[in-house]
C-alpha cells in the first residue's frame, strides 16, 4: 500500500515503501504537535490585553464581562444598562437565545452564528446597532478578543 499518490515525481517513490511510510507518518505526527503549541501560542498574541482569555464562557465571563461590562451590566444596586445583567450568576441565562432589549428582533447570542449574534454587532459597533459600541465608555475589545468570542459562539455558545 503507498502512502503517497503515484502522480508525485519519481524522486519521491522511496516514501512509497514501509520504511518511507513510517518516516512520513512521524513527521507528520511531530509537526501537527508544533503547530497546536504554535496554535495555542497565538491565542494568547491576539488576545491583547486579556493573555489568558480562552474561547469558554467562563474564560470570556472573567477576563470580558467582569473586567469591562459589570459596571453598567448588572442588578445590584441599579437597573443594569439595556436591561442586560452580566453578573457571573446570571449572564449566560441572559445572554443565549435572548432577545435584546433595544433590538428586540435581535438575539444577542446565537450559538452557532456568530453573525447573527447582537452581541458581536455591539462589540464590533456595527451600523446595525441600536445605542453605543460596547463597552460604552471604556476602551472597545481588540479584534483578538473579539474573535475569541466569536469562536465561542462558533462552536455553540456552551456554557463550559
Amino acid at each position: 500500500m503507498s502512502c503517497v499518490p503515484s502522480a508525485l515525481p519519481r524522486s519521491l517513490t522511496a516514501l512509497r515503501r514501509g520504511a518511507g511510510c513510517r518516516a512520513l507518518a512521524l513527521a507528520l505526527l511531530v509537526t501537527a504537535t508544533g503547530a497546536t503549541a504554535a496554535c495555542d501560542e497565538k491565542l494568547s498574541d491576539i488576545t491583547g490585553p486579556t493573555p489568558n482569555l480562552e474561547p469558554r464562557f467562563a474564560s470570556i465571563q472573567r477576563e470580558i464581562f467582569d473586567a469591562s461590562c459589570v459596571t453598567c451590566h448588572t442588578s445590584q444596586g441599579r437597573t443594569p444598562a439595556g436591561g442586560l445583567d452580566l453578573r457571573v450568576e446570571v449572564s449566560y441565562g441572559n445572554l443565549v437565545n435572548v432577545a435584546s432589549r433595544g433590538k428586540p428582533s435581535a438575539v444577542r447570542v446565537v450559538p452557532g452564528n456568530p453573525g447573527a449574534s447582537y452581541i458581536i454587532h455591539k462589540l464590533e459597533g456595527g451600523p446595525d446597532i441600536v445605542g453605543s459600541r460596547m463597552p460604552f465608555g471604556g476602551t472597545p475589545l481588540t479584534p483578538g478578543q473579539i474573535t475569541v468570542i466569536r469562536h465561542w459562539i462558533e462552536s455553540g455558545a456552551q456554557n463550559n
